[in-house]
């Protein structure tokens, strides 16, 4: 049996490139369009829907990463998979969507989100300065983050004169809403696999892939489902979604890895990514709670830190690997 050539192996990448990318775009939209339906159905707003079962599905890669990781021994994939997660979510997703349009929001309305996401951010600050998270730490979490929902659920209902008529979601949008978020992990996982299998063919270190391509990988979901809310001017779906998906990556996928295994975490993480994920934090917190808009330009800072954050970190690897005999 032949081996493929590095020319077909690169059109077989580029293949499961193009296929992942489409799968994104559909996925996208039957995610916003069948969230949007399902919010207005149930009377529920879209903040609530877009913050809890869309940012839970897209936060489901990191889930997967983290738990698997933790159970293998390598717990500092689970806690960098979350840091990383939370920065792209900001200064990627959230920066892309308002560079398409500008993301415009209620601050009334987010107000009880944002200080979630903080008090979150702190409790993982507080896991990260001691070096560990353990048990009992992860399953407080998970309770703390059940009671949000619930709390969120009961003063999310809309009055009946709020809830729209014009459904853009089809005949079963809670299936739909389901298939589109699924979509979006299978388009993800086959991008960054494609993109992995096209590295390797061309030669580009395994070292530089995972740290790139895998990482942002598991924000592609966040980052397709905000990209069509933008175009279709669904700025809650963008806002909900993100601080849903910070809040879900710290009170669920970093705690159900700690829950499976005590997550121990390394004393690294304390310096330079620690500080990178608060200051990120504290700049959306802002802009939520005494802005009240992004806009592009806004956007296009934002774009650019995580570009010189990428950047930092491919430079501190590189320097590891060259002092390491």
């Amino acid at each position: 049996m032949h081996e493929l050539t590095t020319y077909q192996l690169t059109l077989i990448a580029l293949g499961a490139i193009a296929f992942g990318v489409w799968m994104l775009i559909k996925g996208g939209d039957w995610t916003v369009d069948n969230a949007v339906t399902v919010a207005r159905r149930s009377g529920l707003s879209k903040l609530f829907i877009a913050a809890t079962v869309v940012a839970f599905g897209t936060s489901a890669p990191e889930l997967f990463t983290s738990v698997n990781a933790n159970l293998s021994g390598f717990p500092g994939i689970s806690v960098g998979n979350v840091i990383g997660s939370n920065i792209a979510n900001v200064f990627m997703v959230v920066a892309v969507s308002a560079m398409i349009a500008p993301v415009v929001f209620n601050r009334s309305e987010v107000r009880l989100d944002t200080i979630v996401m903080l008090v979150a951010t702190a409790a993982m600050v507080a896991a990260i300065l001691a070096g560990i998270l353990p048990t009992w730490g992860g399953i407080v979490m998970v309770i703390a983050l059940a009671g949000y929902v619930f709390y969120q659920y009961k003063a999310s209902k809309l009055d009946i004169d709020e809830v729209e008529e014009h459904d853009a979601g089809g005949r079963f949008p809670g299936l739909m809403l389901l298939v589109g978020i699924l979509t979006l992990l299978v388009g993800s996982e086959i991008l960054v696999q494609g993109a992995v299998a096209g590295g390797v063919a061309l030669g580009v270190p395994e070292a530089v892939i995972g740290m790139t391509l895998i990482a942002f990988g598991t924000s592609l979901p966040e980052l397709t489902a905000c990209v069509a809310a933008a175009r279709k001017g669904q700025n809650d779906m963008i806002v909900g979604g993100i601080i849903g998906s910070n809040v879900f990556n710290i009170l669920s996928v970093m705690a159900i890895s700690a829950v499976a295994r005590p997550l121990l975490i390394d004393p690294r993480f304390a310096s330079f990514d620690m500080l990178a994920v608060v200051v990120v934090t504290l700049v959306f917190a802002a802009f939520l709670l005494f802005v009240g808009k992004i806009g592009p330009i806004a956007g296009g800072v934002m774009a650019a830190c995580y570009l010189a954050f990428i950047i930092a970190q491919y430079t501190v690897a590189e320097s590891l690997v060259a002092v390491v005999p």
